[in-house]
């Protein structure tokens, strides 16, 4: 997932480059949110791990 933001993050400043700034807004945006999916998949899979992990240590 985090791929798809840096995929998203490089249209946009190719597009910002380019002159095309509606495409270049909304790519970045696009990057903004799935960056922040990533992050907080990432945080809830580290609690998760976290919490199952305490419970079969002895």
């Amino acid at each position: 997932m985090l791929r798809w933001a840096i995929i998203f993050l490089v249209v946009a400043l190719v597009a910002a480059v380019l002159g095309f700034g509606g495409i270049a807004n909304f790519s970045f945006e696009i990057a903004k949110f799935v960056a922040v999916i990533a992050i907080i998949l990432f945080v809830i899979s580290l609690v998760m791990g976290g919490l199952r992990g305490r419970g079969t240590r002895i």
